[in-house]
């Protein structure tokens, strides 16, 4: 069998099936099903309303960051994204007088998360539209 990728801008509501917590989802089509809990919340990212990525969806998709100085001037920022994603930026001064990793740290930070509203963005697209 070959592998696939979907994504699919679907609606859903919390719902206890047999005592068991879950979701109610509703598909483009009509189609409505029930996902548990732990399997849905693994695979869908609530969004803003009117179909948007939020600063709450940039800042939750980030994990763990790892932050590094090299040569005494450059700031090296690693994120790992909740999906296994890995995104690094690097920030640097001329003087190292004039270093302070803190500072570069927030400059490769802030760089980061615009990749990520990117990222999400390109992937709220693709759900509300497809893939063709």
């Amino acid at each position: 069998m070959s592998k696939h990728i979907g994504f699919k801008l679907i609606e859903a509501e919390p719902q206890l099936k047999d005592n068991q917590e879950g979701y109610k989802v509703v598909y483009p089509d009509g189609y409505v099903s029930w996902s548990p809990k732990e399997v849905f919340e693994s695979a869908y990212m609530q969004v803003g309303n009117n179909n948007t990525i939020t600063q709450a969806n940039v800042d939750s998709f980030i994990k763990d960051t790892e932050v590094i100085t090299l040569d005494g001037k450059t700031t090296v920022v690693k994120a790992v994204l909740v999906n296994g994603f890995v995104i690094v930026e690097s920030s640097s001064c001329v003087d190292p007088a004039n270093y302070c990793e803190k500072m570069g740290a927030e400059i490769c930070l802030e760089r980061i998360k615009n990749q990520i509203w990117m990222l999400l963005g390109f992937l709220l697209q693709t759900a509300k539209e497809g893939i063709k």
